[in-house]
């Protein structure tokens, strides 16, 4: 989808809650844009990359700069503007954010875990480089992440707040693959309960990070940090039932990556819990959530909210 929103009959009220337009997609669109092409120039630019052996140095550029929608990264900067900071205050956490994330993604498609042979619409980068290149090249993402902050510019508290918030949201979204990959969901909780704890932590932890990150980097105050952390939760969860989705709905061609694995495998996921129309409401409900806590924000949550429509409709 590109510039037009669905307003079939089970978006209709999703677009009379948010206002939603073709306008406000777009700008979704153009605000995440913008910022994508600004951390990935500054991966490119900013890491040392001839320090490294030259194959680990292919194999890491292939990993980090091989595309990608760049919108955890994107969200550092904008929740950092959000709250009156600038980008610069935010470009070091946001790249840490995403070298996790790269490093999260270079080891879920491994053939101990997803067995996955394309990412982002080119071969995974242990079909490109061999397995053992790939894992020690997601090592090494991990360990440049925290590298990043600590030598950051940031006031020493600062960066120990940041150090403090990646390393829970990568625990968290560990605990969330372990949960759906090798199980261990406590048995008390419903089916649905089960499907939303995997998710809040496999994706949501990190765009919850991601949110709170950007406010930390721009000295947010306790109400502007609530209303981030809201709105990182509701988009994290969001975000995932939009995938999952996708997942059933769309081609392997079109979103760039393997489709149909997770009902193959047995997963619970929000199609195999909800029917395809209540997972529809249920990314109706968290959307809500999102616009509503970006406009606690004031104007400057503009962005956020826009971000998050897209977010509600994108294809791939």
């Amino acid at each position: 989808m590109h510039g037009i929103v669905d307003v079939s009959p089970h978006r209709t009220h999703l677009v009379q809650e948010t206002m939603m337009t073709s306008s406000t997609v777009q700008e979704g669109r153009d605000t995440l844009a913008q910022s994508s092409k600004v951390i990935e120039r500054w991966l490119e630019e900013s890491i040392d990359w001839s320090c490294l052996p030259a194959h680990l140095a292919e194999a890491a550029r292939y990993g980090i700069l091989g595309g990608g929608k760049r919108m955890r990264p994107a969200l550092v900067l904008e929740c950092c503007r959000a709250v009156g900071g600038k980008d610069m205050d935010a470009m070091d956490a946001a790249a840490a954010l995403e070298l996790v994330h790269c490093f999260s993604l270079v080891h879920d498609d491994l053939p101990a875990l997803d067995d996955d042979a394309m990412r982002r619409g080119q071969p995974t980068l242990h079909i490109h480089a061999g397995e053992p290149m790939a894992i020690l090249t997601g090592d090494l993402m991990l360990a440049m992440a925290f590298g990043i902050i600590a030598r950051s510019s940031a006031n020493a508290e600062v960066r120990t707040s940041l150090v403090d918030e990646l390393a829970s949201g990568t625990s968290d979204m560990v605990a969330g693959q372990v949960y759906d990959t090798l199980g261990g969901l406590p048995e008390e909780l419903s089916p649905l309960a089960q499907v939303q704890l995997v998710h809040r932590n496999k994706t949501g932890a990190l765009i919850r990070t991601a949110c709170r990150m950007g406010g930390l980097c721009g000295n947010a105050d306790d109400s502007q940090m609530t209303s981030l952390a809201a709105y990182g939760d509701a988009i994290g969860l969001m975000y995932q039932v939009v995938d999952d989705l996708l997942d059933v709905t769309q081609s392997a061609g079109h979103v760039g990556k393997a489709t149909g694995k997770d009902a193959a495998g047995g997963k619970r996921t929000y199609p195999s819990v909800l029917s395809e129309e209540a997972c529809r409401g249920e990314i109706t409900r968290l959307l809500v959530e999102a616009v509503r806590a970006s406009k606690m924000l004031g104007a400057a949550g503009g962005p956020l909210a826009c971000i998050a429509e897209l977010m509600a409709v994108r294809t791939r």
